[in-house]
């Protein structure tokens, strides 16, 4: 009889001792899936003539895009007031690009657009390197690209801002920026960030701050120096998961910095923020230069009208842009510039999105 008991008492703590390591192991059931390749072609010189833009692209060669960046090359000296970003966007195939009707444009996209312009001055060593961030989940198989566009900004030193909102029960993983026509050399996307589609954050005004949880819109500002007005018109693209694909266990958390300056004429600042350990993979990010508190007011433009976006892009804790093949990536870096007048009470802004699947 007392060996029955025994038996019975060892069997019982293996049981309990089992019970205990299942429940101790949630991450078993609860990985995180979302993997994210880094792919840039490096660098490609120009634009080497005023008032014109190069286009240049990378590509997934799997995965599906959740978001891009460019790096722009600017050199030194006055000239490197000419260099500036026309657009950071999502394409089909590398050189068509969203700009006819708004809506769902495109899905299961692979190819990244850095398209870098110029003003009144340009050097030899203005170049545009464009980054893709390829993305793969056992959640989110499929994405969608929303555009949404607004004519203008037409006069000098004013805002245009429009905002592109993800379709219902759908994740935003990331988002573009686009300006035209190059001809205007003083026209230029000068942000690019997460957002929501709700009162609290006029309805895409202000930008989505620090810690947020699953931003559903892209926000897209364009500026405009005075050069003029040729049917100028600025473009907002945010990239969705797909229909029909259970989101509920899915969490974008938004990262955000801000500092002071660029202020002084002629000069450069960058700022880097990144994904920590519990926020998720790094899937996307944004960037701004403007007249600060973007996250508590409705975004104002930055102190001086020849201000413009040199960077947005994947980089290192110290701001360097990652490598080709980079499977790490966790920071997100914005570089912003002056032109050639001061630039007094000039912010410069960074947003990285992280993401876990939940699976």
């Amino acid at each position: 009889m007392r060996t029955r008991l025994v038996r019975r008492l060892a069997a019982a703590k293996t049981c309990a001792i089992g019970a205990a390591l299942a429940l101790a192991v949630p991450g078993v059931a609860y990985a995180n899936t979302v993997g994210v390749t880094v792919k840039t072609p490096g660098a490609t010189a120009g634009p080497a003539a005023t008032f014109s833009e190069i286009t240049t692209q990378a590509a997934c060669t799997s995965g599906l895009i959740s978001g891009g960046g460019i790096d722009q090359a600017i050199g030194t000296g006055t000239s490197s007031n000419g260099n500036k970003i026309n657009g950071t966007s999502p394409s089909p195939d590398g050189s068509t690009e969203y700009t006819g009707s708004t809506g769902v444009v495109g899905t299961d996209v692979t190819h990244w657009l850095g398209i870098g312009g110029s003003g009144g001055a340009v050097n030899a060593s203005f170049s545009s390197t464009p980054y893709a961030l390829c993305f793969s989940s056992n959640v989110i198989n499929h994405t969608q690209v929303v555009m949404n566009k607004i004519a203008g900004p037409t006069t000098s030193g004013t805002v245009g801002l429009v905002t592109a909102t993800c379709p219902a029960n759908t994740r935003l993983l990331g988002g573009g920026a686009r300006s035209t026509p190059a001809s205007i050399g003083s026209l230029k996307p000068t942000a690019s960030f997460p957002t929501f589609n709700n009162s609290a954050h006029d309805f895409g005004q202000k930008a989505a701050a620090d810690g947020e949880t699953n931003p559903d819109s892209w926000s897209a500002v364009g500026w405009n120096g005075g050069g003029g007005n040729s049917n100028n018109t600025t473009y907002a693209y945010a990239i969705c998961s797909g229909n029909g694909i259970d989101i509920s266990g899915t969490t974008v958390k938004v990262r955000y910095s801000e500092v002071s300056g660029p202020t002084a004429a002629t000069s450069g600042q960058t700022v880097t923020v990144g994904c920590g350990g519990g926020d998720g993979k790094l899937v996307s990010g944004g960037a701004a230069i403007s007249g600060g508190s973007v996250t508590t007011t409705d975004f104002t433009g930055p102190g001086s009208v020849g201000d413009h976006l040199n960077g947005s892009y994947p980089s290192d804790h110290g701001g360097a842009p990652v490598g080709d093949g980079t499977t790490t990536a966790a920071y997100w870096t914005a570089s912003t510039h002056t032109g050639g007048g001061s630039s007094p009470s000039t912010y410069s802004d960074v947003w990285a999105l992280c993401a876990d699947d939940g699976v």
